[in-house]
């Protein structure tokens, strides 16, 4: 597997590109929830699971030589709309090292919406979840119950391997991890 290199630039330095007048373009690739809870001020969100590269980068009012700047949570998702960018052509893209995370570190300004819980750690107790299921049940039903937990852990060495986490992706496309207007109301 042949991994490239992308392109990064540091929050510090891209909020100076921003001071010294230059037009910055960010954009947030994490769920609708994640962005509500936090995301650098200037960010606008556009989800890692809807990206179109060839649609955006039509849709921008910049023209195509202006760099675009895109961040997640810690460097993972932005990497990879980075890489989708690429693909498709548009090369003068690049990604936030250490993502939103790195942006409040640095104290840079943030907007701060609704508390919720992170995509990593819903992951995370989904997976706990499934894992207790299976024991319990092929502990107390059948022991083939003990292959969901084998299944579940399965998954987690791929995405360790892959840093592609089928869950994640799954998780992120549920109801209440998509943004909401005011008064609009979450139907399951």
């Amino acid at each position: 597997m042949m991994t490239t290199t992308i392109p990064t630039i540091s929050a510090k330095r891209l909020h100076e590109l921003r001071g010294e007048g230059q037009g910055v373009e960010l954009i947030d690739v994490r769920t609708p929830a994640e962005y509500g809870e936090m995301h650098a001020d200037i960010a606008q969100l556009t989800p890692l699971t809807s990206l179109d590269p060839q649609a955006y980068m039509s849709s921008r009012e910049r023209n195509g030589d202006t760099p675009l700047y895109v961040i997640c949570q810690t460097g993972g998702r932005s990497r990879k709309a980075v890489e989708q960018f690429h693909a498709h052509g548009f090369t003068n893209v690049l990604s936030v090292e250490g993502g939103t995370e790195a942006w409040e570190r640095a104290g840079l300004p943030v907007v701060r919406g609704k508390k919720s819980i992170s995509l990593e750690r819903q992951v995370r107790i989904a997976a706990g979840l499934l894992v207790l299921l299976g024991a319990l049940l092929g502990w107390f039903v059948h022991p083939y119950f003990v292959g969901l937990s084998a299944f579940v852990g399965a998954g987690l060495v791929f995405a360790g391997l892959t840093d592609t986490c089928g869950m994640g992706m799954l998780i992120s496309r549920m109801p209440w991890n998509q943004r909401r207007e005011k008064g609009e109301t979450c139907t399951l």
